[in-house]
């Protein structure tokens, strides 16, 4: 998007992965004209595949959103590069979308499907290794990692619930300290399920042959690792929202917070700001790739029947006054 355009769509939707493309592709195909922003910088693009969705299980991410935009230009739709810095709410409801190179576009409505971004812990090197062989959601990778001896990083409650998840899959859970302190309640249930304890603070990892081996320690120790857990944070990529005044919330879990997410109603994605909606983890971020499809094609029916309800009001002013 290279310049300052005045073209209006009934939708545009912001963020083209799996929930705003499948979005795109139902809102497109119920005939509406519709326009896919997309930054180009997935959640998921640290990993080489993909699991638990059916159909696609073991395809590379990547795959999938090449042929979502083909799907979604095969009806119509478009999909763009580029990056939403600002949306204005016009005096007449609709909205204009600015981008950072300068163009602009107006909409009827809005779906939000800017995902979010994993805040890992600050250890040398981690970062580098997300969705490889650093991990967080068992679903995803817990079967490729069967098995082997995995080490689960404390860096907050809910790591020892990590340790039990992950025991699932394999046998050879350690759970580090690193900086959390374990309870002697929560200590003793590590030690039913067999999985040990090792304290210290891990200053940085193991790598051989591009491949992880174990983690280091502030001793100078090292432990015996094919695959770390972690628990990052998750943050709600939600610029364009809190620039239309929506503050995010803060995301709980057992009472304790894990990130931030847009408020909106589960079952159709509405916000509280009329004519926007939001779809997959910016508004849900424990989704995974086939939820977030799911939830953009739920959230794009709720957005279309909106747009319905609209034309009807005007088509019985109009008629009533003919």
């Amino acid at each position: 998007m290279d310049k300052v355009m005045e073209e209006r769509f009934d939708v545009v939707v912001v963020g083209g992965g799996a929930a705003g493309l499948a979005g795109a592709l139902t809102l497109a195909r119920a005939r509406r004209s519709v326009l896919v922003i997309d930054s180009g910088s997935p959640r998921n693009a640290p990993a080489a595949h993909m699991h638990g969705y059916l159909g696609h299980d073991g395809a590379s991410p990547a795959e999938l959103l090449a042929k979502g935009r083909a799907e979604v230009a095969g009806y119509g739709g478009e999909v763009r590069s580029g990056v939403v810095v600002a949306v204005d709410r016009l005096p007449d409801g609709e909205f204009l979308v600015r981008c950072a190179d300068g163009g602009a576009v107006r909409a009827r409505r809005l779906l939000v499907a800017t995902g979010l971004v994993d805040e890992l812990p600050a250890v040398p090197g981690l970062a580098a290794r997300w969705g490889r062989d650093v991990l967080h959601c068992p679903y995803c990778h817990g079967w490729e990692v069967r098995d082997q001896p995995l080490a689960v990083l404390a860096t907050g409650p809910l790591a020892v619930h990590q340790a039990q998840l992950w025991r699932q899959w394999t046998g050879q859970v350690t759970l580090l300290s690193h900086t959390w302190h374990l309870t002697a309640e929560e200590r003793e249930l590590l030690a039913a399920r067999g999985v040990r304890v090792v304290e210290g603070e891990v200053t940085g990892l193991a790598v051989a042959e591009d491949r992880l081996v174990g983690v280091t320690l502030a001793d100078g120790g090292t432990v015996e690792c094919r695959a770390l857990v972690v628990a990052p944070r998750f943050a709600a990529r939600a610029g364009v929202l809190t620039g239309l005044g929506m503050p995010v919330t803060s995301l709980e879990r057992d009472g304790h917070v894990i990130g931030t997410c847009a408020d909106a109603d589960p079952a159709t994605g509405a916000t509280a700001l009329p004519g926007v909606w939001v779809a997959g983890n910016v508004g849900s971020p424990v989704q995974q790739v086939a939820g977030a499809a799911a939830q953009g094609v739920q959230v794009a029916a709720a957005v279309n029947a909106d747009l319905v309800e609209e034309e009807t009001r005007l088509a019985l002013r109009e008629y009533r006054t003919a």
